[in-house]
């Protein structure tokens, strides 16, 4: 009877273990809005994600929803705290609103993941105000801040800007002052009158002073001979992750666990002059110390306190975060705070503000 009783307890216990041990798959973010896409200009979209379980992570297939999107992934396998990619090129042939979606297979889950892309693709080739929202002069951009979020020592990732040339005669585009660690390319290198193009800006992690935030500016030429000021700015955001590769098997069985009351705040209705404050209850819900490593205020309508940066197990701690609303009409970006954690789950977490007045 004592034997069938082990027996059955030694099954029970492979059976608990098989259940707890998986590959888990974690994506970055699920959902992309490409907004203004010009009519023939193939674009790609990168999901990256990272296997939060404890055995390999296996991407099986990736499938798309139309002919119209040719994807890739990763297709080795993903250890237990690995990263990967999964991307899709959208060809942009046809005009109007679009709606995508990519099916990821693989066995962390019975069903596929499916990650979706939205936006429109506009043929208007005159009046780039659409697709190319941002003027510097007689140039147009589609962003007006470089980000590079959520990378890891020895990355080298890319960030693609859209440019435009309103103006009546050629254009060379140029980013000064650039920092040791970014680099860019113009293509074409010359823009003719009307014509468009791109800068693709390559960020070297392995030139970076420091891990955590790094924040800087370059400054587009708008004509040959210009010089730097607030007018041509582009501020540079950049989040070097941790790196936990040297963690010891306690450390990785007893993380700290960062659990965030809100990752999204409204002030909606603000007066010109008002300044209003909202908290977020920030929780250790691991086994171990939680740091708040690094943080990052985008932008001078916020203002950010935090009582506590090292959180033990179980112990909370409230962030307050204020809009100044005399500041909104002043700043370009979406107001957003940038956290950093030590925890190897969410090592990167922001939280977005909607701030609107009356």
């Amino acid at each position: 009877m004592m034997k069938r009783i082990l027996f059955l307890f030694s099954i029970l216990f492979v059976t608990v273990l098989s259940v707890q041990a998986q590959p888990k798959i974690s994506f970055d973010r699920e959902k992309q809005d490409l907004g203004y896409l010009l009519w023939r200009n193939p674009t790609t979209v990168t999901y990256a994600f990272t296997n939060t379980g404890d055995k390999p992570l296996v991407i099986s297939n990736v499938t798309a929803s139309c002919g119209c999107v040719s994807v890739d992934w990763t297709k080795q396998p993903i250890p237990a705290g690995g990263k990967g990619t999964v991307s899709a090129v959208f060809d942009a042939e046809a005009i109007g609103h679009f709606y995508k979606e990519v099916g990821v297979y693989c066995n962390a889950s019975p069903m596929p993941v499916y990650l979706e892309f939205n936006g429109e693709v506009t043929a208007d080739a005159k009046n780039y105000s659409f697709t190319h929202p941002y003027g510097f002069g007689s140039v147009r951009l589609n962003q007006q801040e470089i980000e590079f979020e959520n990378v890891n020592k020895g990355d080298r990732p890319e960030f693609t800007i859209l440019v435009a040339n309103t103006s009546s005669k050629a254009y060379t585009p140029v980013l000064m002052h650039l920092p040791p660690y970014l680099s860019a390319k113009a293509t074409p290198e010359v823009l003719g009158r009307g014509k468009n193009g791109k800068i693709v800006v390559t960020l070297d992690t392995d030139k970076l002073p420091k891990l955590g935030i790094t924040r800087t500016s370059v400054y587009l030429s708008r004509f040959l001979g210009d010089k730097v000021g607030a007018e041509n700015e582009i501020p540079v955001s950049i989040a070097l992750l941790p790196d936990f590769s040297d963690m010891t098997e306690q450390q990785k069985n007893n993380p700290p666990q960062l659990s965030l009351s809100a990752t999204q705040l409204e002030f909606t209705g603000l007066k010109p002059t008002q300044k209003k404050s909202q908290n977020i209850v920030i929780t250790n819900t691991g086994k171990s110390d939680l740091e708040i490593q690094d943080m990052q205020v985008n932008n001078i309508a916020l203002a950010v306190s935090l009582k506590k940066t090292v959180l033990k197990p179980g112990e909370s701690t409230k962030m307050k975060i204020t809009v100044l609303a005399e500041n909104l009409p002043r700043v370009k970006r979406a107001p957003r705070v940038l956290m950093l954690t030590n925890d190897p789950a969410k090592p990167s977490v922001t939280i977005r503000v909607k701030a609107e007045l009356q």
